[in-house]
């Protein structure tokens, strides 16, 4: 993930539809960076973390993540 120096953190509600790379998520009281992602069969994605851990996410599935973003990117939205 390609992020600027100085960008800000979000927290954003993420689905398996919504989750990117370099999400960090809460999973059980324990931190995870999303390193990779597969899909799967029936809208569920794989995730795979920086530990090498893996998860599944069901399409159901509601996490929330941080999320680091150009601060520019924060304009636009204000602004529509």
């Amino acid at each position: 993930m390609n992020v600027t120096p100085g960008s800000v953190v979000l927290s954003v509600e993420i689905d398996a539809g919504t989750v990117q790379r370099g999400d960090q998520v809460m999973i059980g009281g324990q931190q995870f960076t999303v390193r990779d992602m597969h899909t799967l069969a029936s809208s569920r994605k794989r995730l795979e973390f920086a530990t090498g851990e893996t998860f599944t996410m069901a399409p159901t599935t509601i996490l929330w993540a941080a999320r680091r973003v150009p601060p520019r990117l924060l304009l636009r939205r204000r602004r529509r």
